[in-house]
């Protein structure tokens, strides 16, 4: 029933490109992990904004989606963290920097532009909107790929993606607005088990634009895999009636000029209709490189090849870090990580400026302290 979301190089052909429309950046980073959070970090520190992009609709990587309530022992001075306490640490960590996040996106392109910067093009995960960057650097934390959405394969779903249709949506207002114009009373269905699921059907309870809308948690079994106190308040939620939890596995779509039902199989094996305005897909997350292999970069087992004095790829102004790099010795840790980020920020920061760069300590320096907002110690 279910596949990996197509990726943007696998949809359609993209708008030609359109330098007036592109935005000119120094410096993006593909992948908002923690390695990339600290790379931007290490770039902020040098003066240089960086953007973020991630398939993943919060900044957080592997952290978030694989282990976000599970311990980490080994990051240095921290005893104990989870992958969601270290994502959020890491984020207020760049906050003075104000790295800008692209989120639910992935970069279907990177091309030379032909005056030594990148041409990117970022394409919304669940939707047609894309968007044109001009890097003069990239830096790829990819980690071991983009967390995609595994797909709800049903004849003709696609035809709603992005408008009706939703692969782990954020319920932010300024998403929302929009995609509740004209419905007072919207019939939204939530389709998967697991703790993404579940933690979705309660924001949405909660959220203030959603208080006349019907809520469906739809799944193959009356069984979910989140913790216990998001368990409990769903059941507190079906008990007063302001949830529904269908058990069923989809089957089709019902559709004229807008999606109106889903038709499924119950578990007594009964085929049944559910009214739907709204489809919002948690299915799991897989992680794809996607089209990460389009761009003509040296890979190695699907690893980027660097030089370790540096961390640059194959192309000039264009360096990796963590998971999604290989090299002699190397060593999948997120302790390398970091230094990894550090190591490739540094270097692109020169390949910007075309200098080498002065070593200054964040204990003593007043430049990096004025960066940091932080008061210098007379």
């Amino acid at each position: 029933m279910t596949d990996t979301l197509p990726t943007p190089s696998d949809r359609k052909a993209s708008p030609e490109f359109d330098e007036s429309q592109a935005q000119a950046v120094d410096a993006l980073i593909v992948g908002a992990g923690p390695v990339g959070m600290f790379a931007a970090f290490q770039l902020g520190l040098q003066g240089v904004q960086a953007q973020l992009c991630d398939s993943l609709p919060q900044m957080g990587g592997q952290c978030i989606a694989l282990y976000a309530d599970k311990p980490i022992y080994d990051i240095p001075g921290i005893p104990l963290c989870t992958g969601r306490e270290l994502a959020a640490q890491l984020q207020r960590q760049i906050q003075p920097f104000e790295p800008v996040f692209h989120g639910h996106t992935q970069v279907a392109q990177l091309l030379p532009h032909g005056d030594g910067r990148w041409r990117l093009q970022l394409q919304a995960i669940d939707g047609p909107q894309t968007r044109w960057l001009l890097a003069r650097t990239v830096v790829v934390t990819a980690g071991v790929g983009a967390f995609v959405p595994k797909q709800l394969r049903l004849p003709g779903l696609e035809t709603w993606l992005g408008s009706q249709v939703f692969y782990h949506p954020t319920l932010d207002d300024a998403w929302l607005e929009p995609i509740l114009a004209g419905h007072a009373a919207p019939r939204i269905v939530i389709s998967g088990g697991d703790e993404a699921a579940v933690e979705a059907l309660l924001a949405a309870a909660d959220h203030a634009q959603l208080q006349s809308a019907q809520l469906v948690l739809m799944h193959r079994r009356d069984q979910f895999s989140a913790p216990d106190a998001m368990l409990q308040r769903l059941a507190r939620l079906r008990a007063s009636g302001r949830v529904e939890v269908v058990i069923g596995m989809p089957q089709a779509i019902e559709a004229t000029e807008r999606l109106q039902g889903i038709g499924y199989v119950d578990a007594d094996g009964a085929d049944q209709r559910l009214a739907c305005d709204q489809l919002w897909v948690f299915q799991g997350l897989s992680p794809k490189l996607g089209p990460l292999l389009d761009w003509n970069l040296a890979l190695e087992k699907k690893q980027l090849q660097v030089a370790t004095d540096s961390f640059q790829t194959s192309a000039v102004g264009i360096y990796a870090a963590g998971d999604i790099v290989s090299y002699p010795g190397k060593r999948k840790l997120i302790l390398t990580g970091f230094y990894e980020a550090t190591m490739a920020a540094m270097a692109a920061v020169e390949y910007l400026r075309g200098e080498k760069l002065l070593l200054e300590y964040t204990t003593t320096s007043k430049r990096l302290h004025a960066r940091l907002g932080v008061s210098h110690p007379d």
